[in-house]
């Protein structure tokens, strides 16, 4: 039976029952700094890079309102998945018709695919500063981090949060050793925690931080990493887990909060404070850095540019998974879905280097943010929405005071980010040969705003509540009812004449009888079988067809009636038009063992064969 939780392969993986004290606390430390990485990534580093440069440390204030705006969502993002069990994502599945749930997942999907092209562009740009490797030989490697997501998934959540932590405890010292080594005025620091009013290019810089901290996919992600911890489902088991999960985000976002107010403060002592105004590249950062300071505060920054984008992109692909599950109801292989999407973010980075060269990375990088940006309102509004609502919620609904702020915090992000978004279009359109402004991206956003007006109100509007829809894939139990007995008369049997076919042949024998007729299959798989099928006459093949006829003859003496089948080529699909074909009731396989990387380089014959074929697969190991 398929499972329907969220990450259901480390759902409710780590227990917290056997633990206490402190120790019980730390069973529920992990979420929130999986989720901190995604306020720390290579597109928080460009606008806090810029805003540390033009403006010295005047806009500090502005990183600590986004934090504050972040820690409230994302506590409500683990309300929902600890009280409801559900992530955003199945969530909106439940509350939107599937109409709805389909371009809310394009538009969440394209926000990961954005949010990788920034991670993608910072692991670049710190591998070509600390081992001067080319730009696109950077992104090229970058591909290879499935294979890191692949073990990390396989090892349980510990072990992924371990690594989370661990890049993140990199960034933290890296940038600790740093603030010592540039000195800032701590006076000048904290005046800049003071609210100043703001016009311009410093409004512009503010409105890009908001929009780089508080990302879309991470509320998709703690509403489902809360529920890898194992609860008391009862008010006080979920009001312990509550404020643990509180205590754990306060902590991690505040993290989070540390190294991107040394972002900024570092750019402002070092850049400001010498006339440097205009660092607009993180490679401009690093060689300023260089030609200031010497060697140490670079290197440690490039070091910390490459654990960002490593962590991040981990997150980033969780959260994809989380998506397509919970949104359409589809779920492939992780490292399947991670690859998907690496190659999807890899593209544009790769023709933006070759048609543009190097130095429009920057460009892309704030573009990616825009993207990210158009998204957050599809994410926010259910988000509050979902955790108001006392008929789902029960007891745990959110007070109205923090109702006000939550929709004050969405008003004001979803306002400043339409505002990045029309001056960056606005920006499009004074360039020559703008045609595709007015064809393509202004109809796409009367569109989205459509959508999002929707997204609002049908919540509102909807007088019968969903709480009766089911979300992926199953319905209420049935009732079973009276029970026939299935009797087959054509019995498929694979066979590969490995020490595995007495078994398979065994349980098939058991599953039909003597009253029914056994088909005996055996793919032949070698390169000219699957060039010339039926006319090859290798070796192989005859020894096949000698060794299947050992197997109907030993059946006939047993009292069975079986006949031979050979097929060729691709093993998963002969079987299947073989089965077809002679209208089999049954198949037989033998499993053959293989696990984890040996599946990805043998393929799963099992897996090919059951899509194939419409009738029950038997597997036997």
């Amino acid at each position: 039976m398929a499972k329907t939780e969220s990450l259901s392969e480390v759902h409710q993986s780590v227990n917290t029952d056997k633990r206490k004290g402190w120790r019980r606390i730390l069973a529920f430390i992990g979420p929130a700094y999986l989720i901190s990485v995604g306020y720390m990534d290579p597109g928080n580093w460009a606008t806090d890079l810029a805003g540390g440069s033009k403006f010295g440390y005047q806009l500090i204030w502005v990183l600590l309102m986004s934090n504050l705006i972040a820690l409230l969502l994302q506590s409500l993002s683990a309300r929902l998945g600890i009280v409801r069990g559900l992530d955003l994502a199945q969530a909106s599945k439940q509350a939107y018709p599937r109409w709805a749930n389909i371009p809310l997942f394009a538009l969440a999907q394209t926000a990961i695919i954005a949010c990788d092209l920034a991670e993608i562009i910072g692991m670049a740009i710190g591998l070509q500063l600390l081992f001067g490797l080319p730009l696109i030989w950077g992104i090229s490697i970058t591909i290879f981090d499935t294979i890191l997501l692949l073990f990390l998934l396989n090892k349980g959540m510990r072990a992924m949060e371990g690594f989370i932590v661990s890049m993140v405890f990199i960034v933290g010292i890296s940038f600790l050793v740093e603030m010592f080594i540039v000195e800032p005025s701590l006076k000048e620091v904290a005046k800049g925690f003071e609210p100043s009013i703001l016009n311009g290019d410093a409004l512009y810089i503010a409105i890009g931080i908001i929009g780089a901290t508080v990302m879309p996919h991470n509320l998709y992600l703690h509403s489902s990493l809360v529920q890898t911890r194992k609860i008391e489902r009862s008010n006080k088991g979920i009001k312990e887990a509550l404020k643990f999960n509180l205590i754990d985000t306060t902590v991690a976002l505040n993290l989070a909060f540390f190294v991107n107010a040394a972002i900024l403060i570092l750019a402002a002592a070092a850049f400001y404070k010498n006339g440097l105004h205009e660092v607009a590249e993180i490679q401009d950062a690093h060689k300023l850095l260089s030609n200031i300071f010497g060697n140490i505060a670079p290197t440690l920054f490039a070091i910390a540019l490459i654990a960002a984008g490593q962590s991040s992109t981990v997150t980033g692909t969780l959260a994809g998974q989380i998506i397509m599950e919970g949104h359409i109801n589809l779920r492939i292989q992780p490292w399947l879905r991670r690859l998907i999407t690496r190659l999807l973010a890899i593209i544009p980075a790769f023709f933006t280097i070759l048609h543009y060269g190097d130095d429009a990375l920057g460009g892309l990088l704030v573009l990616s943010q825009v993207v990210l940006s158009l998204q957050l309102g599809f994410a926010i509004i259910p988000l509050i929405h979902f955790t108001s609502d006392k008929k789902l919620m029960k007891d745990f609904a959110i007070k109205p005071w923090v109702k006000v702020l939550a929709w004050t915090s969405a008003i004001v992000i979803i306002a400043l980010n339409v505002k990045l978004v029309m001056e960056e279009i606005s920006g499009w359109a004074k360039e020559a040969n703008n045609w595709w402004i007015y064809a393509i991206v202004i109809p796409a956003l009367i569109l989205i705003v459509l959508l999002l007006l929707y997204v609002f109100f049908h919540p509102l509007l909807e007088q019968k509540k969903n709480a009766s829809r089911q979300i992926v894939p199953h319905g209420d139990a049935l009732d079973i009812g009276k029970i026939d007995k299935i009797t087959y008369k054509k019995i498929g049997i694979a066979v590969d004449f490995s020490k595995n076919d007495r078994n398979t042949i065994r349980h098939a024998l058991i599953q039909g009888g003597k009253d029914a007729h056994y088909y005996l299959i055996h793919i032949v798989e070698t390169a000219a079988a699957r060039y010339l099928g039926k006319e090859v006459m290798d070796h192989e093949t005859q020894s096949d067809a000698v060794n299947l006829e050992r197997y109907k003859a030993n059946l006939e003496d047993l009292g069975y009636d079986a006949t031979p089948f050979i097929g060729f080529g691709n093993t998963g699909k002969a079987i299947a038009d073989i089965s077809n074909r002679n209208g089999m009731e049954l198949l037989v396989m033998g499993a053959h063992g293989h696990k984890g990387l040996k599946d990805l380089i043998f393929g799963t014959t099992v897996d090919s064969v059951r899509h194939k074929v419409n009738i029950p697969v038997l597997i036997i190991r």
